[in-house]
């Protein structure tokens, strides 16, 4: 840590509670603890979380909390400080060992560890245990089960572009195609056809609605009124599990089964990464504070009593963090250690922002499911060529 006055970090991360407030908390108090060193820290919304450039982010903050997909561009461009080279083996080892499913690997890339994964998240169930009796409904067990629920207008999910995307690889992986493993593009384009008409199907049954819905929006219909029971997968969010936090709390799960077999979602969760400019005591104070945060101690502390969501196995199994949320930690545990891992090629982040309106035009207007899966497959062997 520089021991000079006069350092001040600026960061970029995303528009929620989740995403805000755990970095405030954690740059008071790591400032606190190191006069003279300041932390900035801004936000920006969801959707330019997911797909906004971090080179040029990187020119502008020495913080970035990312999406790990950004990884391969990260290993390919002088864009961000590999960790790997800066960060003592036996904390990035700890990392490792303890990470929430692949989050900590999601962020390496080339030999490089190009972020610290101090936020997981994965595609989970939930629903408001006040209104299954009101509804005098049972909680779906299976893929049928959750159609004739979405069909008494009582389900919601998130089908904006990107989610109606991790939603077709989910519904893949239940057909046994794993996306990016297909010979010839993305997913085999039978399987890739029996999603998409799945996907719509469950998205017809749940209502239009749910084509303008991210997850946030989700959980806010599903707390702010009462006439919406469960949500089967949207990337978890512990804060309305939360008496504080929402008017009516959610009881967060694991999915659904298909097929005899429980679907399996598409990782998330962030990451936090410095930015290349960082040198000198700039990029000491960096790395102190990366470190920090990412911790054991921070990650089921200040971090998640702040609103975090952290990445460190610690925290997920810790009795506080659990009784503060209805145990959405364990309860949610197992659907992240078994999340997939979506591809992270250089050339990937372009491709799941057209891929994701390939997907939401056809889940809005219908047609022949063949063409919109040839029309992925197309564009994933030329995002292939490209990178």
């Amino acid at each position: 840590m520089p021991r000079s006055p006069g350092v001040a970090l600026t960061g970029i991360t995303w528009d929620h509670s989740r995403g805000l407030l755990p970095l405030l908390a954690t740059a008071q108090r790591f400032g606190e603890l190191h006069p003279g060193l300041t932390i900035d820290w801004q936000k920006r919304s969801l959707q330019a979380f997911a797909d906004a450039p971090i080179a040029s982010l990187a020119e502008r903050f020495d913080l970035l909390i990312i999406d790990h997909p950004f990884a391969g561009y990260a290993a390919r461009h002088p864009t961000l400080v590999p960790l790997d080279r800066h960060l003592p083996a036996p904390f990035l080892a700890d990392q490792a060992a303890h990470g929430v499913g692949a989050s900590h690997a999601s962020y390496a890339a080339d030999g490089g560890q190009w972020a610290l994964a101090v936020d997981a998240a994965t595609p989970v169930s939930a629903h408001r245990p006040d209104l299954l009796e009101r509804f005098e409904v049972a909680l779906p067990e299976t893929w049928e089960d959750l159609l004739a629920l979405a069909r008494r207008g009582l389900v919601a999910l998130p089908a904006i572009p990107v989610d109606a995307l991790m939603h077709v690889y989910m519904l893949c992986l239940a057909l046994g195609s794993e996306p990016g493993a297909a010979a010839d593009g993305l997913v085999d384009p039978a399987v890739g056809a029996t999603a998409l008409e799945l996907l719509r199907e469950l998205v017809a049954a749940a209502g239009p609605q749910n084509l303008d819905r991210n997850p946030i929006r989700v959980y806010e219909a599903m707390v702010g009124g009462d006439d919406l029971v469960y949500c089967p997968f949207a990337y978890g969010y512990a804060n309305y599990a939360r008496p504080s936090y929402a008017r009516r709390p959610l009881r967060f799960g694991g999915p659904v089964d298909f097929d005899g077999r429980r679907l399996r979602s598409t990782l998330g969760g962030t990451g936090l990464a410095i930015s290349g400019r960082c040198r000198g005591e700039a990029l000491a104070a960096a790395l102190a504070y990366a470190a920090y945060v990412a911790s054991p101690d921070c990650q089921r502390g200040l971090y998640a009593e702040s609103g975090g969501q952290p990445g460190h196995r610690a925290a997920w199994l810790d009795p506080e963090t659990n009784r503060a949320t209805d145990d959405f930690y364990r309860r949610t545990l197992s659907t992240l250690d078994e999340a997939f891992l979506r591809p992270r090629f250089a050339g990937y982040i372009p491709f799941q922002d057209e891929a994701g309106r390939i997907v939401h035009a056809h889940l809005r207007d219908g047609g022949d499911p063949a063409v919109a899966v040839a029309a992925l497959n197309r564009r994933y062997r030329e995002a292939l060529a490209d990178a």
